[in-house]
């Protein structure tokens, strides 16, 4: 009896470390990297219990919304500057340890002598080739896949392109254009077509850049910046002292901060991810990516009503857009007269928010709570699991469409909207779960409950704590 069990436990042993062993193996650091995540890599991360909704016989798309990230981009000129000083400061940790008589046998080759890929460089944040193709080719994708809402000849009115003033954004925006009117035109050997792509002024841009516009939002960020650093504190500790001992050099908390922002640049734009990405083993990936996504949930989705409230002018000009869609059917307006299709290309500062206004990547029960305005729980640490990644939830030309559909008169909901994530159906708890939801009921449910809540109110009224403030500084100093 006890010889069977001694060889049931090594049987069970062995399993658990081939499943491990393999969990390993599979591992792809690129699909770990939260919102600098590369679209290929995420865009069919799917949930895999969910199933789609059938589309009734009959019914056809008379009208989509678009709203998407930028595509992948090189770093900012603050960050590239960033990994300068990383690299100043590992050559100052590579020389104290040659100088107490180290034998750097643990140091990676490619850590001594490291230079930045982005030295020198004076610019950045631009769209690079990677995120032009991911435009180009969802452009593609999207009018193969609604062909009827794309056959007409292109008119500014039909299908009108918006982005955002930061040139990777409308650079989004002509790539993306070029892959959906591909070989539409006459110009050169790809017979492309001219189109236009209009934007706001930065100022006033409160449908795309609503972040930018809100003062009240604008302090929130500021207030809680302090708060998120202490949350993401503990693992950095933690790494550092981990990353310390196993390549026996000093590193600090900003080194590893720095490294681990490194892994995610050369893992997305490079491909590289062997080097940074390789100093850190699968669960701790898992920490850093999750310290991320709770910067991500904090400052910019869930934790707090007004960081998706703001987004409110977007959610109504994206149903007034469906309900003049639905107006042109019913009056029969002749094909060519009207808009088609409402086609976006903003930040994550813009798809993380409005996401959290559709009520995505909620439980049902969580969805009942931001109606009632009660705060979340945040995202579990891993190893559980939790629905709010950024990878998914945002990466490089993450993107939101909301296709209205025009269903048979003899069914009892004549319009229908379908939610799609990253070209994916997704439930909407506002709508029993479902992804493909009456036009009416999507009003009611989901629209209607931030509808209360006006743009100026929430982010450039001052609130009665901050009037009071300002009354109690002006008294002491008078």
């Amino acid at each position: 009896m006890k010889k069977a069990t001694a060889s049931f436990m090594l049987i069970l042993c062995v399993l658990l470390l081939t499943h491990l062993n393999d969990a390993v193996q599979n591992f792809d650091v690129r699909r770990h990297l939260s919102t600098v995540s590369r679209y290929d890599f995420v865009k069919d991360v799917v949930d895999k219990n969910f199933v789609p909704s059938e589309i009734p016989d009959g019914c056809t798309p008379i009208h989509l919304n678009l709203v998407a990230r930028h595509g992948t981009r090189a770093p900012t000129k603050k960050r590239m500057r960033e990994l300068e000083r990383l690299a100043d400061h590992l050559e100052v940790l590579i020389r104290e340890a040659k100088e107490k008589g180290s034998s750097l046998q643990k140091v990676p080759g490619w850590l001594q002598g490291w230079k930045s890929p982005w030295q020198g460089k004076l610019k950045g944040g631009e769209l690079i080739s990677k995120g032009e193709d991911e435009l180009y080719d969802l452009g593609i994708r999207i009018r193969e896949k609604y062909p009827d809402l794309f056959s007409e000849e292109y008119h500014p009115d039909v299908y009108p392109i918006k982005a955002t003033q930061v040139p990777r954004a409308s650079a989004s925006a002509v790539a993306f254009g070029m892959g959906l009117f591909n070989e539409r035109g006459t110009l050169g050997p790809g017979r492309h077509r001219a189109f236009a792509v209009t934007s706001e002024s930065r100022a006033s841009d409160i449908k795309l850049r609503f972040h930018d516009c809100c003062d009240n939002y604008k302090d929130f960020r500021i207030s809680q910046a302090p708060a998120v650093e202490r949350l993401k504190e503990p693992i950095l500790d933690e790494m550092t002292s981990s990353i310390a001992r196993r390549y026996e050099l000093n590193f600090t908390r900003q080194d590893v901060s720095s490294l681990w922002f490194l892994c995610k640049q050369e893992a997305s734009l490079l491909d590289i991810t062997d080097q940074a990405c390789g100093l850190f083993s699968p669960s701790e990936v898992a920490l850093l990516e999750w310290t991320d996504d709770l910067e991500v949930f904090i400052l910019k989705g869930y934790g707090k009503s007004l960081n998706y409230r703001m987004g409110v002018p977007l959610l109504e000009d994206i149903v007034q857009s469906m309900e003049q869609a639905i107006n042109a059917k019913e009056e029969k307006h002749t094909s060519g007269n009207y808009e088609k299709a409402r086609l976006r290309f903003a930040h994550a500062e813009t798809v993380i928010p409005f996401t959290c206004l559709l009520g995505l990547f909620l439980e049902r029960s969580e969805f009942q709570q931001i109606q009632k305005e009660e705060p979340l729980a945040l995202p579990p640490k891993p190893p559980q699991s939790r629905n709010w990644r950024g990878s998914i939830l945002a990466p490089f030309t993450g993107n939101n469409m909301l296709v209205l559909y025009s269903c048979p008169a003899n069914s009892s909901d004549k319009y229908f909207v379908q939610v799609l994530h990253n070209e994916h159906p997704t439930p909407m708890p506002g709508c029993n779960g479902t992804d493909f939801c009456p036009f009416d009921v999507f009003k009611e449910r989901i629209v209607a409950p931030h509808l209360k809540y006006d743009y100026n109110t929430l982010c450039n009224v001052q609130t009665e704590q901050a009037i009071h403030k300002s009354k109690t500084t002006m008294a002491s100093s008078s």
